[in-house]
């Protein structure tokens, strides 16, 4: 009789335990979405980009992670680095940045933190939020900006260049800038 009581007991708590149970759709939902999670990550990645056969752009991330969705974006969340290429294949600029998110929709790359852009006669330029624009093939950013150069450091608040970073102009500019005659 014992035994009876204590299986009546036991199936009446466990039957009360999943009426007691609620859970909201909505948290559910979101818990689960399919757009929370990558489609495809993977490590040490590189992406080519071309055109009619012509290497434009090599795309290096020791981490990529891929999310599909109405907006799909690539995100390189533990750095990226990117080499721009001439039409002889000769490298005229790097990139490199702690972070980059690529809307692939948009056809637009954001790279921040600790970003640093060479060109191929040496200048550099530091931001920490730089976005390059691949339909323009333009590089910009409203942050702050240190260009520097072999005879000049120049300071300013915002920069527009095309994507080789050799024709540029800064907004808001500040520093010593040396005029030729």
């Amino acid at each position: 009789m014992r035994t009876i009581h204590l299986n009546a007991l036991l199936l009446f708590s466990f039957a009360s335990f999943l009426v007691s149970c609620e859970n909201d759709i909505d948290e559910v939902n979101t818990v689960t979405a399919r757009s929370n999670y990558p489609v495809e990550s993977g490590k040490d990645m590189e992406v080519i980009y071309s055109d009619s056969g012509h290497i434009k752009v090599k795309l290096n991330a020791p981490v990529m992670m891929r999310f599909a969705g109405d907006n799909p974006y690539m995100e390189m969340p533990k750095g990226v680095k990117v080499l721009f290429y001439d039409d002889s294949m000769n490298v005229n600029s790097h990139l490199s940045a702690n972070y980059a998110i690529s809307r692939e929709k948009d056809e637009i790359m954001e790279a921040k933190n600790n970003v640093v852009v060479v060109n191929e006669k040496g200048e550099q330029l530091n931001t920490e939020h730089l976005t390059w624009d691949k339909k323009q093939s333009l590089i910009y950013t409203k942050e702050f900006v240190k260009i520097t150069t072999a005879e000049e450091i120049i300071y300013g608040n915002g920069l527009e260049s095309n994507q080789s970073f050799t024709k540029y102009k800064i907004k808001d500019i500040k520093g010593t800038i040396n005029l030729k005659e």
